[in-house]
């Protein structure tokens, strides 16, 4: 059935963005058709699924409406760690075609796979999202986002290449190298995280280098993590570079879920995809539209790995206004922040706890410690203050530093990223009867 339906509305995959344009009534046909379709294959291939919707006395016939998606379970992200590596997959896996993987908690990533199928829907959805920046055939685009289990390089480059691109894999890191290609490659536009780009404006500038009058970047999408308008307008008066946002997430799709356009008043969610509920994240009850509430998302076409209801964590509102641009998808306010502790740095999620298990993994350390953000010539750092005993405090440089090397070492196998290590005496950290302050963002304190 699902086959068949998806084979049906074949037609409507195609490049040139009209769905983003579709009339609002038959929007919304599409997407009831296609929420029955993924209803119906998440219940008859994943156990997970299944069973929730057999405790709540649910069966897919019962989804008659687009209201009627309040009646399905939630997804959080700890039942893709539970069910590591293949649990919420609805297809065998020699159906799987990709695999992609982000890191969770524990060490272990979230891994999610794509069919024959859900590549074109990713390709789609990209090229949706770059001619809505204003990408197109003839742009030499230099793409930054990191290559390999991390989503953001490969979905960005069918798109790209979709579109009639030229496209440099670039990925990310070797700063004076991205200076250089950009230069002598003439590269027209950029898709990178927003703060890597600004700390390669600074190089740049040290190279002798200035943007507008030495290079001919043009457009650039920038996301994977929380930006301000602050950033974009330092970007766009520093290189004139026109900066737009864009938006995903792994467990969804990866990049592709939504995109500005041209009047960047919030980004357009390709609704014909991805069902979009904005519900108060106390009581899981629907906000009004305009309203602050988390960001739920059920993929509508996904064969290999449907996901329903996914709570983002993400805090935004609905913005059902019509656009200046034309397009019929609604937007959501750019994201800003999250209901829970995870942040995001340099493109890669992380949470406290990650940081609390590589740790404990390193010896002569108490569980006590902070995680300090910062922001340094554009570039997010990370800097950890952990207590550890009196007796290594204070003592020989040789042992602090070998112990500093140990911890940052620890903490990079885990999440992948670089540690500044700040060693403190016992008691320094402030103890808590409550939750421990872990976290402390500063980034939006020192500027751009």
């Amino acid at each position: 059935m699902i086959r068949n339906l998806w084979n049906d509305l074949e037609g409507t995959f195609f490049p040139e963005s009209a769905l983003d344009f579709m009339p609002q009534s038959q929007l919304r046909q599409v997407q009831l058709q296609r929420l029955k379709a993924i209803t119906a294959h998440a219940y008859a291939n994943v156990d997970l699924f299944r069973k929730r919707m057999d405790e709540r006395g649910l069966k897919p016939q019962d989804i008659r409406s687009l209201d009627d998606i309040r009646l399905l379970p939630f997804t959080v992200k700890s039942d893709l760690r539970d069910t590591y590596p293949y649990g919420l997959f609805a297809v065998p896996i020699s159906e799987v075609v990709r695999l992609h993987a982000s890191s969770g908690t524990t060490g272990k990533p979230i891994v999610v796979g794509y069919t024959a199928s859900d590549m074109e829907v990713w390709k789609q959805v990209i090229m949706r999202t770059l001619y809505s920046a204003g990408f197109h055939r003839g742009d030499v685009v230099q793409n930054i986002y990191g290559y390999g289990l991390f989503t953001g390089g490969l979905g960005l480059h069918g798109g790209l290449e979709g579109i009639g691109a030229t496209v440099i894999p670039i990925s990310g890191g070797n700063s004076e190298r991205q200076i250089m290609v950009m230069k002598d490659f003439e590269v027209t536009a950029i898709c990178s995280t927003p703060s890597y780009f600004i700390h390669l404006i600074e190089v740049a500038q040290k190279m002798g280098l200035d943007f507008k009058r030495d290079l001919k970047v043009k457009r650039g999408v920038f996301g994977a993590e929380p930006w301000t308008d602050p950033m974009r307008d330092y970007i766009q008066q520093t290189t004139g570079v026109e900066a737009y946002d864009i938006y995903g997430l792994s467990e969804i799709i990866g990049p592709g879920v939504g995109a500005e356009c041209h009047c960047r008043d919030g980004l357009h969610i390709f609704e014909d995809h991805f069902l979009v509920e904005i519900l108060d994240p106390e009581t899981l009850e629907p906000v009004p539209d305009g309203q602050e509430g988390e960001l739920v998302l059920t993929t509508l076409s996904k064969q290999a790995m449907p996901i329903l209801r996914y709570r983002t964590r993400d805090i935004t509102s609905i913005d059902a206004r019509p656009c200046g641009c034309g397009r019929s998808i609604r937007r959501i306010k750019r994201i800003s922040r999250r209901s829970d502790d995870m942040f995001i740095i340099r493109g890669v999620n992380v949470f406290p706890s990650q940081i609390e298990i590589a740790l404990l993994k390193t010896e002569a350390n108490l569980p006590h410690y902070q995680i300090v953000l910062t922001r340094k010539s554009g570039l997010d750092r990370m800097c950890v203050r952990v207590e550890v005993s009196g007796e290594l405090v204070g003592d020989r440089i040789a042992d602090i530093e070998s112990l500093q090397k140990r911890f940052a070492r620890s903490i990079e196998q885990i999440t992948g990223l670089h540690a500044e290590i700040e060693l403190v005496q016992p008691g320094t950290i402030p103890r808590s009867e409550g939750k421990a302050k872990r976290l402390f963002d500063k980034r939006n304190e020192e500027g751009v």
